[in-house]
């Protein structure tokens, strides 16, 4: 998906036209912070000890799929420890002189977010490695034989990282954090405190029975029960009594095509082709994605993953087949082999 691309209700990643909601909806203190116990837990001791030494916290990364509150984390971690908050990201910075400018502008104490560092260009790396470690960067002037290399000193500061593809992050740097944390999908009773308390936020009525049914169709992800929440919320004001209720929240989600299971249009046009027009597969992943005419890394990155999550869908040596679920969840009865055995379930 480019960033021009209208995203998907369900889809976990953030586009920019929906940032400035999704900011008015962010936790601003860790004990505002809903789920992931056992990050918040470890993530205070970390803040509270530097704190108590009067240094600044050791740098941090917190990895997990998009959606999940990274971002508000490092937001959160400026925030109690007082500090100036720098936002950047790693494809922005493709040139150590790119990085070697923010670094140098730092203020002491001040924390720089660094949003999906595992894309961050080589350059830029090795020279994280060493502000990181020893505060300090070798600005290089001059071209050629001429070049001199001037050291900087450089006032502590805390890195906060954070990334959906932690195995893609170089050992040498992924060593220099010294707290990582993983973010795990949320349960659907965080979820439905994530709800009400964006609703409080939003200043509109929920009843609890429409904070269950948002929550439900959450796949385990704040980031996709906030939008969901705001689309309600249309659907109330608009065709509704202004109450989130119940009605409400299933019509809004009819709707806007949410089922139950919180697949979305696209997830049922890659089940229904699968089950459909391949039998329940195996089939290549390029032409599941021409069948339901998406990019190939669309459906890759974007739809399969919940798929596989939740059983839907399974990756095996000869391609994509559907799982005994995803025939239930369409209303479709299976074929039969010869012996009344259903093929391509499980036998790969």
């Amino acid at each position: 998906m480019t960033d021009g691309e209208e995203p998907s209700l369900t889809s976990a990643r953030s586009m920019p036209p929906e940032r400035t909601a999704e900011a008015a909806l962010r936790p601003r203190h860790l004990d505002e912070f809903v789920g992931q116990q056992v990050v918040r837990d470890q993530l205070s001791l970390v803040l509270d000890a530097a704190s108590a030494r009067g240094r600044t916290p050791e740098h941090v990364l917190l990895s997990g799929p998009p959606g999940l509150g990274k971002t508000t984390l490092a937001m959160i971690i400026a925030a109690e420890l007082t500090a100036p908050l720098r936002i950047t990201s790693g494809p922005a910075i493709q040139h150590a002189g790119d990085l070697a400018a923010i670094l140098s502008s730092l203020d002491e104490g001040e924390v720089l977010f660094i949003d999906e560092i595992h894309r961050l260009a080589r350059p830029a790396e090795e020279m994280l490695y060493i502000a990181m470690e020893d505060f300090r960067v070798d600005v290089v002037v001059g071209k050629g034989v001429g070049a001199t290399s001037i050291p900087l000193d450089l006032p502590p500061f805390t890195v906060v990282g954070a990334t959906t593809r932690a195995g893609l992050l170089p050992a040498p740097l992924r060593d220099r954090f010294g707290f990582i944390g993983h973010l795990d999908f949320y349960s659907p009773q965080e979820l439905r405190e994530v709800v009400r308390r964006s609703a409080e936020r939003l200043e509109v009525a929920l009843e609890e029975s429409a904070s269950v049914e948002i929550a439900s169709r959450s796949r385990g992800t704040p980031r996709i029960a906030n939008r969901l929440l705001r689309r309600v919320r249309d659907w109330a004001q608009v065709r509704g009594s202004g109450r989130l209720d119940l009605a409400a929240a299933k019509e809004a989600l009819r709707v806007y095509e949410v089922d139950e299971r919180g697949l979305d249009r696209l997830d049922r046009a890659v089940l229904s082709a699968l089950c459909g027009r391949f039998s329940g597969g195996p089939v290549g992943l390029s032409t599941l994605a021409v069948a339901v005419g998406e990019e190939t890394e669309t459906v890759e990155t974007m739809i399969e993953p919940y798929l596989v999550r939740e059983g839907f869908l399974l990756r095996t040596p000869r391609g994509r087949a559907a799982a005994p679920a995803a025939w239930t969840h369409l209303g479709l009865e299976p074929p039969e082999g010869p012996k009344g055995v259903t093929p391509m379930l499980g036998r790969f």
